[in-house]
């Protein structure tokens, strides 16, 4: 990137590139390459006969809005697993990434899907229960999950409703990128605070003065200041989350920038900025926050509101975790700390959904 050759995400998307496998079918799942409304999905569907109609999940897959792909071997694998545990159709989304594509093309891309899947002509053709289908997604996943469950009671076309929402280690605001967790984990080596304030950057532009202003904490306005009480982390997190860290009050910046590259700021980026009253509609919800994570506070104060406005909860956090240990699940990468992660997410999902 430093030499004019290629954008630094695209050189990441390049990397990964090794992990995509085709869609392949088992004994056990049809697995698809289709589109939904135009947008491209990778479809799972049991084979295995159901007492009625199946339950359904909704996927979107992590990599900071720039990244990842339903084919990567670990979310083949993932929505492989889950729609096998729990006989449900999978429909695991491939939104449209940044640096070409920026807010809100990737927000658009998975409501229009969930949306589509949502219809009774469409439920009905999978042979799924409209009473349990659930959004679920893994950090920037998640915070496309939240902000469609956001979205779907706001949307008077909408006639089904989710059953319940999951959320993995979600990335929900941009206000503060120097709460306590972004200061603890800000040198880990799979989610630095850097590259998160890269990702949430590219996500709204390729301007690098957006980026560096979000480094130092400087790009809200001061007309936006009330914000501040949505993501305060004083008030919102635990004492031991909280503890040896003082709050400041914030350091505003130009609104010039905020004119420009509105979508920081706006809600369907930044879940957390949702007031009392749309957070109230929510469906059944499931968060899972990582010890070891830059986004762990965000998890934790969405889970902190969502309690406070009465929507029933379940908040899994795991202390010894670290960001994207949920795709540490199969083959030689395996780990102990994954197939638990794993393990609470698809049980909830059991149980619940």
């Amino acid at each position: 990137e430093q030499l004019g050759l290629m954008h630094y995400m695209d050189v990441l998307k390049l990397l990964a590139r090794v992990e995509q496998v085709e869609p392949t079918s088992d004994e056990n799942i049809t697995v698809t390459d289709t589109e939904f409304s135009g947008v491209p999905v990778r479809l799972f569907v049991p084979k295995k006969e159901a007492a009625g109609l199946r339950r359904a999940i909704i996927y979107f897959h992590g990599g900071g809005w720039c990244l990842g792909d339903a084919g990567m071997k670990g979310y083949d694998y993932l929505t492989r697993w889950t729609s096998n545990k729990l006989n449900a159709v999978v429909v695991s989304v491939n939104y449209r990434l940044a640096p070409k594509h920026h807010f809100p093309a990737q927000f658009e891309d998975v409501y229009s899907v969930t949306k589509y899947f949502l219809q009774s002509k469409v439920l009905s053709q999978y042979k799924v229960d409209p009473n349990r289908v659930c959004v679920a997604g893994d950090s920037a996943g998640g915070n496309l999950a939240a902000a469609v469950a956001q979205q779907l009671p706001e949307d008077p076309e909408v006639k089904t409703q989710l059953k319940a929402q999951a959320l993995i280690y979600p990335a929900l605001q941009t206000l503060d990128l120097h709460s306590p967790s972004y200061e603890e984990n800000k040198d880990d080596p799979l989610l630095s605070r850097h590259l998160m304030v890269r990702f949430w950057s590219e996500y709204f532009s390729t301007d690098s003065f957006l980026r560096d202003t979000m480094d130092f904490n400087r790009h809200v306005p001061a007309s936006s200041g009330h914000l501040f009480q949505l993501v305060n982390w004083s008030s919102l997190l635990p004492a031991e989350m909280s503890e040896g860290h003082l709050y400041t009050n914030p350091t505003y910046g130009s609104p010039e920038l905020a004119r420009k590259y509105p979508g920081f700021l706006d809600v369907r980026a930044a879940p957390l900025l949702a007031d009392d009253a749309r957070l109230r509609r929510l469906p059944l919800t499931y968060i899972l926050t990582c010890g070891h994570d830059v986004l762990r506070d965000d998890g934790v104060m969405y889970a902190a509101r969502l309690r406070a406005a009465g929507v029933p909860l379940a908040h899994h956090h795991f202390k010894e975790a670290f960001h994207g240990a949920l795709l540490f699940v199969s083959g030689l990468g395996e780990l102990a700390v994954g197939r638990r992660l794993l393990n609470s997410y698809t049980e909830w999902l059991d149980e619940n959904l």
